[in-house]
């Protein structure tokens, strides 16, 4: 883990912190030598399941009729 003081993290700030998410490394602000900051990279979002699936599947034939034919029905009428 990298220590920065807080001086220099100040004049680099934007830097650091492309750097923090690039490698994925935290770094420590210190303020005369006394850590008061840690700047950490955030964790990634984790994927939305809604939509995931997108595109994958094929719709085939007529998804309104029925799976069985009408006459294979029993019905109960009183």
């Amino acid at each position: 883990m990298r220590t920065m003081p807080a001086g220099e993290f100040k004049s680099r700030c934007l830097r650091v912190m492309d750097e923090v998410r690039a490698r994925r490394e935290p770094v420590v602000i210190t303020k005369r030598g006394v850590a008061v900051a840690k700047l950490i990279p955030i964790d990634e979002p984790p994927a939305d399941v809604f939509g995931c699936m997108a595109g994958t599947a094929e719709i085939i034939g007529d998804v309104e009729a029925p799976v069985v034919p009408a006459n294979v029905w029993k019905t109960t009428r009183r």
